[in-house]
């Protein structure tokens, strides 16, 4: 899928989850394509169960989506950029084990250590595994599991199985909520149970999360804020929501 095609869908999905139906005429004259191309767009979102086509145009669906990682890249672009150097920046020199759960920033963290040397990367991402895959003075340690379309994560007994033996000193995670009172959550109880099996094979949990995600409560409980030491976030955060994760002991971090 081309860059901009991802960019069009993903404020596509923005625009439904505001106002409850979008309207194609208007949205081909916004991003200056056809209407058939906006009808393609909205009949991918469609077999996806994310919108619901009408006449015109489409409506949302009855239920909260989970937008898949490929739409999620034009999403806060710049904010997760920072985020993902600030905690590059946090992360000790030298000989270092790291696990990186799925999500957009901690693909883009990936990317910002692909030359380090000295560094073992544990993972159940696919798109950082194949990010890292042909560096030769990394290692890279990939979980089993059942394959998530939406976070391109394995999941599940497996992967969880596979995280139970290993030790590591850092584990970035990726959420979609993250607050004092309901801690870290995600839309999918399997892989809320895989990260919480990172989190606790872990020394030192950093949390990286844009300020969207701040304050939100999800279906799946990943685990207590206490049992995070640092969120990384940006300056779109809530400050009243930081406030209340500062004063549970949590690190906060304000990228740019």
């Amino acid at each position: 899928m081309s860059l901009r095609r991802a960019d069009r869908v993903s404020a596509i999905l923005e625009r439904l989850a505001g106002t409850g139906s979008i309207d194609a005429g208007r949205l081909a004259e916004e991003f200056a394509v056809s209407p058939a191309t906006i009808r393609r767009d909205l009949q991918t979102l469609e077999d996806q169960r994310l919108l619901s086509r009408t006449h015109g145009g489409a409506v949302a669906v009855d239920a909260a989506y989970e937008l898949p990682v490929r739409y999620r890249g034009g999403q806060h672009r710049e904010e997760k950029a920072l985020i993902a150097k600030a905690t590059a920046d946090l992360l000790p020199k030298g000989p270092l084990t790291l696990g990186l759960t799925g999500g957009t920033t901690t693909h883009l963290l990936s990317r910002l250590l692909a030359e380090r040397v000295d560094l073992t990367v544990v993972t159940n991402a696919l798109n950082i595994a194949a990010e890292l895959a042909l560096r030769p003075r990394l290692k890279l340690i990939m979980t089993g599991g059942v394959s998530r379309t939406q976070s391109y994560e394995l999941v599940g007994p497996i992967a969880d199985q596979a995280l139970q033996g290993l030790n590591m000193e850092v584990a970035v995670v990726g959420v979609d909520g993250i607050s004092a009172r309901g801690g870290l959550t995600t839309h999918d109880e399997i892989e809320a149970n895989t990260n919480a099996t990172m989190i606790r094979r872990a020394d030192r949990v950093i949390v990286v999360a844009d300020g969207s995600k701040v304050g939100k409560v999800c279906l799946a409980g990943i685990c207590p804020i206490t049992g995070v030491a640092t969120l990384v976030t940006d300056t779109g955060a809530d400050p009243a929501a930081l406030d209340a994760i500062r004063r549970t002991g949590t690190e906060v971090v304000v990228a740019g």
